[in-house]
C-alpha cells in the first residue's frame, strides 16, 4: 500500500512517529514506577463501601502487594516470561490493577476475561491462551470456571485465586476436579516469604492479550506489547500537552471495563503522573453517588452515558419555558466555547449548570469519550453545560485504543479529530461502495507503534486485519474534512446487496434514524432476496410517551408499543430524518416493528462494547422480519 496519501499529526517535532513521551517510561512497569517516584508515595487506588468515604492504598502498598503476588505466582510454578499468560476475571477494583502489575513486574502477560463475552467464550479463551491460573473477584466466577473443568472443557486450568472470601465447600469442589483454590492474601503471603527479584519487561514484550468479542464467531485475542500501550497514551499526552497538564492531584473515576483498552490507556496517563484512581462500587446506578464522594477530575465515558445525562437534564426542564431558558443559556455558553473559552463560573453556570456539574462531583476538568460515535448535539451541549474539556477519540483494540483524537481548541463536533502523533492514517478505495481515496474517502488504515502484533494463534484473521506492510485495515469508512480531521461515515463489514443490486450499509442508516426523539435503539435489516429494508425499533421509555401524547396518543408504554398508528408516526419521523440526511429511497425502511425491551449484553443482542450483534438480531427477530416483508407489497 505504501505511504502515498498517508496523513500524520501536525503535532510533534520529529519526522519519526512518537513511541514514548518520557524516556523513563517505555513499559507499563516503568510507567507505574515513574508515578510511584513522583507521588512520593501518595494515594494510588481507592475503593468505597456503600455510603462511606473512599479508602486509599498508597503507591508503595500497591507496588509491594504486586511484587508479593507476583512472587507468590512464581512460587507456584508460573514462569517469569512473556510465554506465561495469567487470566484476570473481575470487575474494576484495586486488586485488578495489583494483579496486572504483578504480571508486569515479572514479564508475564495479562489476559482479561469478562462474563459478557458469553459462556462459550470463557472456555475458548482459557484454552487458546493456555491459561493455567485465573485470578477472580467473586466465588460465582470461580464456579463458572469450575463448571468448565468438570465438563472437561478446560483441561489446562489448575489454579484459581480469589479476591473475595469463599466457603470451604468451593475449595473441596476444586480439589475434586484438580483445581487448587486459594485467596489472593495467601498467595501474597507466600510471595512475601520468598521474594523474587523483579524481572521487568522490555518495550517489545507482550503485555496483554485483549480478547474482543467481534460481532460474529469466536472472540479474537489482540496481542499488545508494552510499547503499543505506551505509544498510544504518549500520543494522547503529546496532543494535550499544552492544555491538560496531567498532574499529581488528578483523580480518575474507574467504571468502564478494565477488560477494554480505552479505560486502561486513560488510567496509564494518570499513574504516569502520580495521580490516583477511585473505583466505583460496581453498580452503575450508584455512579453519581460515587462521583460525589470521589470528586474526580478525569471522567472517561461512552456516548450512551453522555446521551443519558443529556436526556436527564432535558427531562427535568418539563415546561416549554424552562426548556427555552435552558437552551438559551446553553447557546450563550456555546458561543464562548466557539471562542475557545471553557469555564464553569459564568452567570449561566451559577443559574443553571452548577447542579449538573455538582452531580459529577464538581471537579471534572476533562471528559474523554470513545467506543462509538457521539452525537454532535449532545457533545456540543455538554461542553457548554459542564464547562470542561470534552475530547472524542476513535480507534479499536487493534491499535491499542485510539488512533485519532480531538485537537485541543477545536471544539467543533461531527468528527473524531486528527491522527495521533504515534500513527499514520490513510484511506483506501472501497470500490463497491463508491468510496475513493482520491476524493478523500475510503477504508481507514492505521500504521505505527500503537498497532498490535496480530491475533493469538489465528493467522487467518491476522492476515485479514494486518497487511504485509503493517497497515491495520479497520473496516471503518472515513472521510477527511477540510480542517484535517476525520469523520467516520460508514462501516465496510456489514454491507449487503438488495435484490436489485444496490449496496446497503445498515449502520450508516441506523446512525441517522437513532436521532429520532422517540427511538432508543434501531436494527435495520435487509438481504439480497428482498427489494427493500425493514427495521426493528425499541422506543425510548422516558421520551416516547411524552412524544406520543403531543401527537394525541394515550396509554402506558406497553400499550403505546402496540399502537399501529403510533408505529406509523415513528416511522414517518425516521424517514423524514433520512430524507434530510440525503438517504436514497432504497436506503429508507418501508416497515418497522416496535419491540418494547432494549437490546442488551445480557439478552445476547449487544457485544460488551454495546455494538449490535447483527446475526443474533436477525435470528431473534426472524418471525417479525418475515411478517414485515409479507405485509408490504412494493
Amino acid at each position: 500500500m505504501g505511504l502515498a496519501g498517508a496523513r500524520r499529526s501536525v503535532i510533534g517535532d520529529s519526522p519519526q512517529l512518537l513511541t514514548h513521551y518520557y524516556d523513563d517510561a517505555r513499559t507499563m512497569y516503568e510507567v507505574f514506577r515513574r508515578g510511584f517516584s513522583i507521588s512520593e508515595n501518595g494515594p494510588c487506588l481507592g475503593f468505597r463501601k456503600p455510603k462511606q468515604p473512599y479508602q486509599w492504598l498508597s503507591y508503595k502498598e500497591v507496588a509491594e502487594r504486586a511484587e508479593a503476588l507476583g512472587s507468590g505466582l512464581l512460587q507456584q510454578g508460573c514462569k517469569p516470561s512473556t510465554k506465561q499468560f495469567i487470566g484476570v476475571f473481575a470487575q474494576n477494583r484495586p486488586e485488578w490493577i495489583i494483579s496486572e502489575l504483578a504480571c508486569y513486574t515479572y514479564s508475564m502477560v495479562v489476559v482479561p476475561l469478562y462474563d459478557t463475552l458469553g459462556p462459550g467464550a470463557i472456555r475458548y479463551i482459557v484454552n487458546t491462551a493456555d491459561i493455567s491460573t485465573v485470578i477472580c473477584d467473586k466465588p460465582e466466577k470461580a464456579r463458572i470456571l469450575l463448571d468448565h473443568v468438570e465438563r472437561r472443557e478446560t483441561p489446562g486450568l489448575s489454579s484459581i485465586i480469589l479476591m473475595d472470601p469463599f466457603e470451604k465447600e468451593l475449595m473441596e469442589r476444586g480439589k475434586r476436579c484438580g483445581v487448587h483454590i486459594q485467596t489472593m492474601q495467601e498467595v501474597e503471603d507466600c510471595g512475601r516469604e520468598s521474594r523474587h527479584v523483579p524481572v521487568p519487561p522490555r518495550p517489545e514484550d507482550l503485555s496483554i492479550v485483549c480478547f474482543t468479542s467481534g460481532t460474529t464467531g469466536n472472540p479474537k485475542g489482540a496481542m499488545l506489547t508494552h510499547g503499543n500501550v505506551v505509544a498510544d497514551f504518549s500520543g494522547f499526552l503529546k496532543v494535550t500537552e499544552k492544555v491538560i497538564f496531567p498532574r499529581q492531584d488528578d483523580v480518575l473515576i474507574s467504571f468502564l471495563p478494565l477488560a477494554h483498552m480505552f479505560e486502561r490507556v486513560i488510567q496509564s496517563v494518570v499513574y504516569c503522573h502520580g495521580g490516583r484512581i477511585g473505583f466505583f462500587q460496581g453498580d452503575i446506578r450508584l455512579l453519581s453517588d460515587d462521583m460525589k464522594a470521589l470528586r474526580p477530575t478525569i471522567f472517561p465515558v461512552v456516548p450512551r452515558l453522555l446521551n443519558r445525562m443529556y436526556d436527564k437534564i432535558f427531562s427535568q426542564a418539563d415546561t416549554s419555558l424552562k426548556r427555552w431558558i435552558l437552551e438559551f443559556a446553553a447557546r450563550r455558553k456555546k458561543a464562548e466555547v466557539r471562542n475557545g473559552i471553557i469555564r464553569n463560573d459564568s452567570l449561566w453556570d451559577k443559574l443553571f449548570f452548577n447542579k449538573i456539574q455538582a452531580s459529577l462531583g464538581g471537579c471534572v476538568r476533562m471528559i474523554v469519550t470513545g467506543a462509538a460515535p457521539a452525537s454532535p448535539t449532545v457533545l456540543g451541549f455538554l461542553r457548554a453545560a459542564l464547562g470542561c474539556q470534552v475530547y472524542e477519540g476513535y480507534g479499536q483494540t487493534e491499535c491499542t485504543a485510539g488512533c485519532t483524537f480531538t485537537t485541543p481548541g477545536d471544539w467543533t463536533s461531527g468528527h473524531v479529530g486528527a491522527p495521533l502523533p504515534c500513527n499514520l492514517i490513510r484511506l483506501k478505495d472501497v470500490e463497491e461502495l463508491n468510496y475513493f481515496a482520491s476524493k478523500g474517502e475510503g477504508e481507514i488504515c492505521v500504521k505505527g507503534p500503537n498497532v498490535f502484533k496480530g491475533y493469538l494463534k489465528d493467522e487467518e484473521r491476522t492476515a485479514e486485519a494486518l497487511d504485509q506492510e503493517g497497515w491495520l485495515h479497520t473496516g471503518d469508512i472515513g472521510k477527511w474534512l477540510p480542517n484535517g480531521t476525520l469523520k467516520i461515515i460508514d462501516r465496510k463489514k456489514h454491507i449487503f446487496k438488495l435484490a436489485q443490486g444496490e449496496y446497503i450499509a445498515p449502520e450508516k442508516i441506523e446512525n441517522i434514524y437513532i436521532r429520532s426523539d422517540p427511538v432508543a435503539q434501531i436494527y435495520v435489516h435487509g438481504d439480497s432476496l428482498q427489494a427493500f429494508l425493514v427495521g426493528i425499533v425499541v422506543p425510548d421509555s422516558e421520551v416516547m410517551p411524552g412524544w406520543a401524547k403531543k401527537r394525541g396518543f394515550e396509554g402506558t408504554y406497553a400499550e403505546l408499543c402496540k399502537n399501529k398508528e403510533l408505529q406509523q408516526a415513528i416511522m414517518e419521523d425516521m424517514v423524514r430524518l433520512g430524507k434530510e440526511s440525503g438517504l436514497h429511497s432504497f436506503e429508507q425502511v418501508k416497515a418497522i416493528y416496535i419491540h418494547s425491551d432494549m437490546f442488551s449484553v445480557q439478552n445476547g443482542l449487544l457485544t460488551p462494547t454495546l455494538k449490535a450483534k447483527r446475526p443474533e438480531l436477525r435470528d431473534y427477530f426472524k418471525k417479525q422480519i418475515e411478517e414485515l416483508y409479507s405485509s408490504i407489497s412494493i
